[in-house]
C-alpha cells in the first residue's frame, strides 16, 4: 500500500497525473475482479496487491492534484486536513468492511466496491474533459 510510493511521484511526473490514477482505478477494478473469482490464498495476494498499489496511485495522484490548488503558504495545513480525511475515511471503511464481510458476505462487499471506483473513474473522466476544454481556450 505504501511501498509503491517510492516511485509513484516519479510515474506522475513523467505521465501526468490523471493518467496515474486512471491506472490506480484500473487496478482496483481488476481486484475486484479478482476478488470475485474466487477466496484462495493466490487470489487474495493478487487482490491485496493490486488494491495496494491501485490504491496508491489513487492517494499520491488526489493529493498531488488537491495540493495544486493551494498557495505555498496553505499546502501543508490543506495536506494535513486532507490526510486527515482520508485517514478517517479509511478506518471506517475498515470497520464497516468488518461488519459487512460477515453479515452479507465477500461476494456483495466486492459488488459493493464497484460503486465507488465507477465513480472515481467518471470523475476522473470528467475532470481530464474539463482539462482538455481549458486548454482549447
Amino acid at each position: 500500500m505504501f511501498a509503491p510510493g517510492f516511485f509513484t511521484g516519479h510515474l506522475i511526473k513523467r505521465f501526468g497525473t490523471l493518467p496515474i490514477m486512471g491506472v490506480g482505478v484500473a487496478l482496483n477494478a481488476l481486484c475486484i475482479v479478482v476478488a470475485l473469482s474466487g477466496v484462495d490464498l493466490q487470489q487474495f495476494l493478487i487482490a491485496l496487491f493490486l488494491l495496494g498499489v491501485g490504491w496508491n496511485f489513487l492517494f499520491t495522484g488526489s493529493t498531488t492534484l488537491s495540493l495544486q490548488t493551494y498557495s505555498p503558504e496553505e499546502k501543508d495545513r490543506a495536506q494535513g486536513a486532507l490526510n486527515f480525511f482520508v485517514f478517517a475515511t479509511l478506518a471506517l471503511s475498515s470497520f464497516s468492511s468488518g461488519v459487512l464481510v460477515t453479515t452479507r458476505g465477500w461476494v456483495l462487499l466486492n459488488f459493493g466496491s464497484l460503486l465507488p471506483v465507477a465513480l472515481t473513474a467518471a470523475l476522473l473522466v470528467w475532470l481530464r474533459l474539463q482539462q482538455g476544454r481549458r486548454l482549447a481556450t
